[in-house]
């Protein structure tokens, strides 16, 4: 198996319909800690790291990265919702539901609901949006995601900022 080790998380997929037949790979980006990054973009916005949670069942944003979604009329505010955060505390955020994200460069995922944390805290690609894309995959050697539901881009989310 070229020294790859999979965990494969097989999950169910309601939501999105596959555009592409075959999973795409998406590089992933290993700073230390097991945390791993890969790039996400959504139109109206600069390319963003996203640091891979699986245990989080939201994708999380900034208020950063909100702000230039409002900009762009890529997102809706959908609810306030109750979170448990990592160190056990509660806070209530705000969860908004984004058009589309780009994964990488070749995987678009619609409908992607975010909470958004204040500040210039990390975003985070949590289950609403990896969920959708299942069946998915990580391989820490090369490190890369591997995402099985993606819709097939269309023009125009490159032309960001």
């Amino acid at each position: 198996m070229h020294n790859y080790l999979y965990a494969l998380l097989l999950l169910a997929a309601p939501g999105l319909s596959a555009a592409s037949d075959s999973p795409i790979d998406v590089p992933m980006t290993d700073r230390g800690a097991s945390t791993f990054y890969v790039s996400v973009q959504a139109i109206g916005t600069a390319r963003e790291p996203f640091l891979i949670d699986t245990g989080s069942s939201y994708t999380a944003i900034n208020e950063s990265l909100l702000a230039q979604l409002v900009d762009a009329r890529q997102v809706e505010y959908l609810k306030d919702l109750e979170g448990t955060l990592a160190d056990g505390s509660t806070q209530i955020v705000p969860l908004y539901n984004i058009k589309s994200l780009m994964v990488g460069e070749r995987c678009l995922l619609s409908d992607v609901r975010a909470a958004v944390f204040p500040g210039k805290t990390r975003n985070i690609l949590g289950l609403s949006a990896l969920r959708p894309a299942a069946p998915f995959g990580f391989s820490f050697d090369p490190p890369r995601l591997t995402l099985s539901h993606c819709q097939t881009p269309q023009a125009g989310i490159a032309g960001s900022r």
